[in-house]
């Protein structure tokens, strides 16, 4: 009795066992085969260098004007009657002379545009949450139709926020006729956790 009870035990254990040794095994080597894919996939990556730059006509930048008369080649004899090209050498390196001291003063102008428009953009996002929370309270009042003095001061809020946000587009448009175009903001990416 003792005997068939061992054997009926043990032949019920050895199933079992290789029942839940099998998920175990495979188990073992899908790791080895992700750890395989991972190590490959690095590998690849590696391998992969960053492709070579094809430089076009595109991605050139544009020569530079030196000046606004052509040089003259050495090769080509000057004019009969044009005996006074210093003088004219002269005169074109004073205008270029003048026309980067102009452009040196446009910069510096707008940079100082671009400062007060930074300025006040900033009163103007003050002034649009001071509105937004001066009308949640007036709102949130239950008699706030019959509060004049309230809603005067709601009126005077907005109409001081109108004036911000007018000369702040005269700001922009004063930046826009001299020259500078904005880049358009792109949103920050989500930082990682």
């Amino acid at each position: 009795m003792r005997h068939t009870t061992i054997v009926r035990t043990l032949a019920l254990i050895l199933p079992l066992a290789c029942f839940f040794a099998w998920p175990l095994a495979a188990q073992d080597s899908q790791d080895n085969s992700v750890a395989e894919a991972a190590r490959r996939a690095r590998e690849q990556k590696k391998a992969s260098a960053k492709p070579a730059t094809v430089i076009t006509n595109d991605t050139l930048p544009p020569a530079p004007v030196a000046a606004s008369e052509p040089a003259a080649s050495p090769l080509t004899p000057p004019a009969p009657g044009s005996a006074s090209t210093p003088p004219a050498s002269a005169a074109s390196a004073q205008s270029a002379t003048a026309a980067a001291e102009d452009a040196e003063e446009k910069k510096k102008e707008i940079e100082s545009l671009k400062q007060e428009v930074a300025a006040l953009q900033g009163e103007v996002d003050l002034a649009q949450r001071s509105l937004s929370l001066d009308q949640d309270a007036f709102y949130s009042k239950t008699n706030f139709s019959s509060d004049k003095d309230g809603k005067a001061k709601l009126d005077a809020a907005v109409a001081d926020l109108k004036l911000k946000q007018d000369d702040l587009a005269q700001l922009k448009a004063k930046l826009a006729e001299l020259g500078f175009v904005e880049e358009p903001k792109t949103p920050a990416p989500p930082a990682k956790p």
